[in-house]
Order: C-alpha cells, then sequence, then structure tokens
C-alpha cells in the first residue's frame, strides 16, 4: 500500500490522528466532571472516534485513487446527529425533550441522505441533478441553524442561561459557520447552477471537508467540556467554606 504524501493525503493523516487524540481527552475526562456532564462527553469521545476510524479508511482510498465519498457520508450519518444530540444533552437541565431532539436528528439525516445522493454516482438519482438534491439538503441545514438561533432550541437555551447558554451560543455558531464549509465543498466538488465556483476558488473538496470536520467535532467537544468544567467550578466549595463545613 502506497503512503500519500500529497496535501490532501497529509489533512485525512491528521485529521485523524487530531480526532483520535480528541477521543482519548474526552473519555479521560470523563470522570473529573460532574455526572450530569459525563454523557455529554461521551458522546462527544464517539464523535472524534467515528470520525478518526473513518479518515484512516479515507486515507487508504485516497492514497489507492479510489473515491472517498461513500466512508465520508457513512462518517457524517453516524456523527452529524450525534452533534445533534450534544443541544439535547446540555440543554435537558433546563427542560430541552426528547421531541427538539429527534426533530433535529431527522433533518440532519434528510441534510446528508440528500447531500450523498446528490454526491454520488453524477447525482442522478431518482432523475433529480445534483443542484436540486443540493438545494434540499441546504434548506435541511438552514432549517437546523434556524432551530439552534430562532427557533425552540433557542428557547430553551435562554430559559437555561449562565454557562449553559454560552456554550449553546457557541455550538449554534459553530452550526452556521463551520457547518457551512460543508455546503461549499459540495459545490466545489458537484456539477449545478454553482459550476462557476470551481473556475473561481481551484480548491480539492477533500481538503475543504477534512479541515471542516476536525473544526467542527473537535470543537462541538471542546466546547462541551468547557461547559462541565466551568459549572464544576462554579459549583466546588472554596477551602474557606470546607473548614468552615
Amino acid at each position: 500500500m502506497s503512503v500519500p504524501t500529497d496535501g490532501t493525503g497529509f489533512t485525512f493523516w491528521l485529521g485523524a490522528m487530531a480526532m483520535m487524540a480528541a477521543s482519548v481527552f474526552f473519555f479521560l475526562s470523563m470522570n473529573g466532571v460532574d455526572a450530569k456532564w459525563r454523557t455529554s462527553l461521551l458522546v462527544s469521545g464517539l464523535i472524534t472516534f467515528i470520525a478518526a476510524v473513518h479518515y484512516m479508511y479515507m486515507r487508504d482510498a485516497h492514497a489507492a485513487g479510489d473515491s472517498t465519498t461513500v466512508f465520508r457520508y457513512v462518517d457524517w450519518i453516524l456523527t452529524v446527529p450525534l452533534m445533534c444530540v450534544e443541544f439535547y444533552l446540555i440543554l435537558k437541565v433546563a427542560g430541552a425533550t426528547k421531541s427538539m431532539m429527534w426533530k433535529l436528528i431527522f433533518w440532519s439525516t434528510v441534510m446528508l441522505v440528500t447531500g450523498f445522493f446528490g454526491e454520488f454516482n453524477g447525482g442522478s438519482a431518482l432523475g433529480l441533478g445534483p443542484a436540486m438534491w443540493g438545494l434540499l439538503s441546504g434548506a435541511a441545514y438552514f432549517y437546523i441553524a434556524y432551530m439552534v438561533w430562532f427557533g425552540e432550541v433557542k428557547k430553551v437555551a435562554v430559559s437555561a442561561g449562565g454557562a449553559v447558554l454560552k456554550a449553546h451560543n457557541t455550538l449554534a455558531w459553530f452550526v452556521l459557520v463551520g457547518w457551512a464549509i460543508y455546503p461549499l465543498g459540495y459545490m466545489l466538488g458537484t456539477e449545478g447552477w454553482y459550476s462557476g465556483l470551481q473556475d473561481l476558488v481551484s480548491l480539492d473538496m477533500n481538503v475543504v471537508y477534512n479541515i471542516g470536520d476536525a473544526v467542527n467535532k473537535i470543537g462541538f467537544g471542546l466546547v462541551v467540556y468547557n461547559l462541565a468544567v466551568s459549572c464544576l467550578l462554579y459549583t466546588s466549595p472554596s477551602p474557606r467554606d470546607q473548614r468552615g463545613s
């Protein structure tokens, strides 16, 4: 098996190592936080671990000159809904419902399935072109963004306030800005009304996706970790309190 020495191949390797290291960190941090945040950290570790394993396969596929599309979407269909679950887990203390969680999971799945149809086999599934599949995927993405910025997810976060609201707002920025890199990569890698972008921006879409995955998945977990640690520090008794007890 040949080892990729090009820049794109290096980003696969770097992404795999970064996300594996993040998984170890999140798993080992679980026992150092309050019990109510441990599931959130567990999910964070699972997200980066699943991604790291798929990145190893994608790196080999890239080295062999094969497409990484199927591996990438299998990764996303597992990890992106889990990232949506993170919103529910951090907001559960403020009364977030499972109905809200399932809405996020549903629309993230729609976003990914329609995106896959648009990228796989020239986007000819069901007679729709890649531009139409991209439009459907983008609509699902913007609905998720609406939910976390203005909809019921945001309302629950506001009612929670404090560190929970701050963490939610940071995750919302990841969705709005960080996740936007995926439709950009889609438009750079498929034909459609946006084909002109490929002439303006000469980027390998794998590099776009690899950078986006590492930043978004590790970033999500770090936000959750910071929330768990800040709440632990806030609720821990001071040395004076301990002496007085």
